[in-house]
């Protein structure tokens, strides 16, 4: 039977595009060497710059967040090089891995997958490497599998008081456009994001933002690259054009896309994100079921990662509310697969949306008999009712009366 009704698209990425984004993408391939062409490259580049807040260059390619993961190793690191990385959750751990594929030597902390990055287990590592041999730092900000966002301006802290020269990389992959994110500010040298999830786009474009320190280092690293290579690429963007096709139509969308953002306000975008995650998480609590991440200072804005009651599969419950409500809620990945389901709250998520998802949660508990307490929708709404919003047309406050 042919379901009804827009699909509700709540796993944490690729998230929803928006109609306007789509309507900006819906149009003719142009020719990407001509002045036209030139006046949108340069609009997306440097309105990237206001994104990531960021004074230097942000460098756009046609890939996923994994090809702007493998840029920035290639442009920093040298093969034998070693690198101190932390295991936050599943994501992390792919970028480890890639990073040995590259014949890095990674100092891999162990995590729980229910904690960030602790600055002070960084700041010990540094202290104690008195030769300097760790050539970067390399951390995940939001870790899209457990729903945890770790302090990276506390690692920066971290390390500046070591005062050890190791560049910070940092994955921004699922928190860039919906989480605090200040790329200048907090010295990072590398920060990867994508374009499928804060950005509101399809998968299909992959970003990294540079520091001049990091630029530095990718003059004398000796990892061999091609389509990757930062300077190649920054030559032409200078004009506003890229050295291969760029994915033109993507690039309409993300001119759009940082249009909403800005027209929103970076910070009211941030806050809206708390405000439906701290949401989300009252009905959880009110279900009486468990969220994944343990620190409240780690919640992430992004999504939100429930743990699944003894004896009761995630991945089962997912397929019910599939079924029976055309709703995608995220897996579980790796280490928690079956374990979690993940319910996304990002991009284009407003306080109707949410409500929406919840009861079609709440809705696939009583379906799949995972044993909870009803009303945790009147819970959530409670909590927007507490928290005043001001993303609504013509920035009304709601107020109670």
């Amino acid at each position: 039977m042919t379901a009804q009704g827009r699909h509700f698209l709540q796993i944490p990425g690729p998230s929803p595009v928006p109609d306007r984004v789509l309507r900006a993408m819906d149009m003719p391939v142009i020719d990407h060497r001509s002045a036209q062409f030139a006046e949108l490259g340069k609009a997306v580049l440097e309105g990237c710059q206001k994104i990531f807040k960021t004074a230097g260059p942000v460098m756009i390619f046609p890939s996923s967040g994994t090809g702007a993961w493998e840029a920035a190793i290639v442009n920093t690191l040298s093969p034998g090089d070693k690198v101190l990385m932390v295991e936050t959750g599943h994501f992390a751990t792919l970028w480890q891995q890639m990073a040995a594929r590259w014949g890095i030597e990674v100092d891999f902390i162990p995590g729980d997958w229910r904690h960030g990055v602790d600055p002070a287990a960084i700041e010990a590592k540094l202290a104690q490497d008195t030769k300097r041999a760790i050539k970067a730092v390399m951390v995940v900000h939001n870790e899209t599998s457990t729903g945890v966002t770790s302090r990276v301006a506390d690692v920066r802290a971290a390390i500046d008081r070591t005062g050890h020269p190791a560049l910070l990389l940092v994955d921004t992959i699922s928190s860039l456009g919906s989480v605090d994110y200040r790329h200048d500010e907090w010295k990072v040298d590398v920060t990867v994001a994508g374009s499928q999830k804060g950005f509101m786009l399809p998968p299909g474009l992959g970003f990294n933002a540079v520091s001049e320190k990091a630029r530095a280092a990718a003059k004398t690293n000796k990892m061999p690259r091609s389509y990757w290579d930062w300077e190649e690429m920054l030559k032409p963007n200078a004009a506003g054009f890229f050295p291969y096709t760029p994915a033109t139509n993507l690039l309409y969308g993300l001119r759009e896309a940082i249009a909403m953002l800005l027209e929103e306000g970076l910070d009211q975008v941030f806050a809206r994100h708390k405000r439906l995650a701290a949401a989300t998480r009252a009905a959880v609590t009110h279900w009486g079921l468990e969220v994944l991440c343990l620190d409240p200072s780690e919640y992430s804005p992004v999504l939100t990662a429930v743990l699944m009651p003894p004896g009761h599969d995630a991945d089962k419950f997912r397929k019910i509310v599939l079924d029976n409500y055309n709703m995608s809620l995220g897996s579980g990945l790796s280490k928690v697969a079956g374990k979690v389901f993940r319910i996304g709250h990002l991009g284009e998520c407003n306080e109707l949306t949410l409500m929406g998802a919840l009861s079609g949660v709440e809705m696939g508990l009583a379906a799949a008999g995972v044993p909870h307490r009803a009303g945790g929708v009147d819970a959530a709404m409670a909590s927007l009712e507490e928290r005043p919003t001001t993303n609504s047309p013509g920035h009304l406050k709601v107020v109670k009366t």
